[in-house]
């Protein structure tokens, strides 16, 4: 177990500050910042290279609502939720102050830009509403589980489930971001709320509903498709 939780801890670092990272870092330099679809490709890519690097040690979740979502769907037990979501908060954290460190090294970095957290209504990209945005991450948290539980099923092709997962996470950050700045995982929403502060952390409940509530839709949509239960 504790080999475990190291691999999820270094995964949802991996994730924060490669994703988190690339908004913050790189989004918007001037004249070559890799926008939306940078930041798309950036949080695919945490994903899809840990999963290769941890992925079978922990399994990969990387995400509190995936961890709920593969209890749902029958491939862990329920004993695993919470070490899981402590070790991934951790990870998220952690791969945040790193981030912090770095970003405060240019002069004119502010928190007030919002630092990648996630927020609706005056807090969203482009200014979308509560609802659009609780929508918006349960529809996708519940795909993205889908997508997860799919390609790692017994009866899927064998070593192609970590391109599946990362290239899904792309699509859904280029669905998201300008609604939400995307979450669907509310490790990485937490980390970047406890430095952005203020009305982020007053919208950061969102960002755990949404995505719990869509990996239960997930799991359980999986499990109606005629999923697999082995874990």
């Amino acid at each position: 177990m504790v080999q475990k939780l190291a691999a999820e801890a270094f995964g949802t670092f991996w994730l924060v500050f490669g994703g988190c990272g690339a908004a913050v870092l790189a989004a918007g330099f001037p004249d070559m910042g890799i926008g939306f679809l940078g930041v798309s490709l950036a949080f695919g890519l945490t994903v899809l290279t840990m999963a290769f690097a941890v992925g079978h040690v922990s399994g990969g979740h990387f995400n509190p609502a995936v961890t709920v979502g593969l209890y749902v769907g029958g491939r862990i037990p329920a004993s695993a939720i919470l070490p899981y979501w402590a070790a991934q908060l951790v990870g998220a954290v952690l791969g945040a102050a790193v981030l912090y460190v770095i970003a405060t090294g240019a002069e004119g970095f502010s928190l007030s830009d919002g630092f990648a957290a996630n927020g609706y209504g005056d807090l969203s990209p482009g200014g979308y509403s509560m609802t659009a945005g609780l929508v918006a991450e349960v529809v996708l948290t519940a795909f993205f589980l889908i997508v997860i539980l799919g390609s790692t099923d017994a009866r899927a092709p064998v070593g192609f489930a970590a391109i599946a997962i990362g290239l899904a996470l792309v699509l859904i950050h280029l669905i998201s971001i300008p609604v939400t700045n995307t979450s669907v995982n509310p490790a990485r929403s937490t980390s970047q709320a406890l430095f952005a502060g203020g009305p982020y952390l007053g919208q950061l409940w969102l960002f755990w509903v949404a995505p719990i509530a869509g990996g239960i839709i997930g799991g359980l949509c999986y499990k109606i498709l005629g999923g697999d239960d082995e874990v």
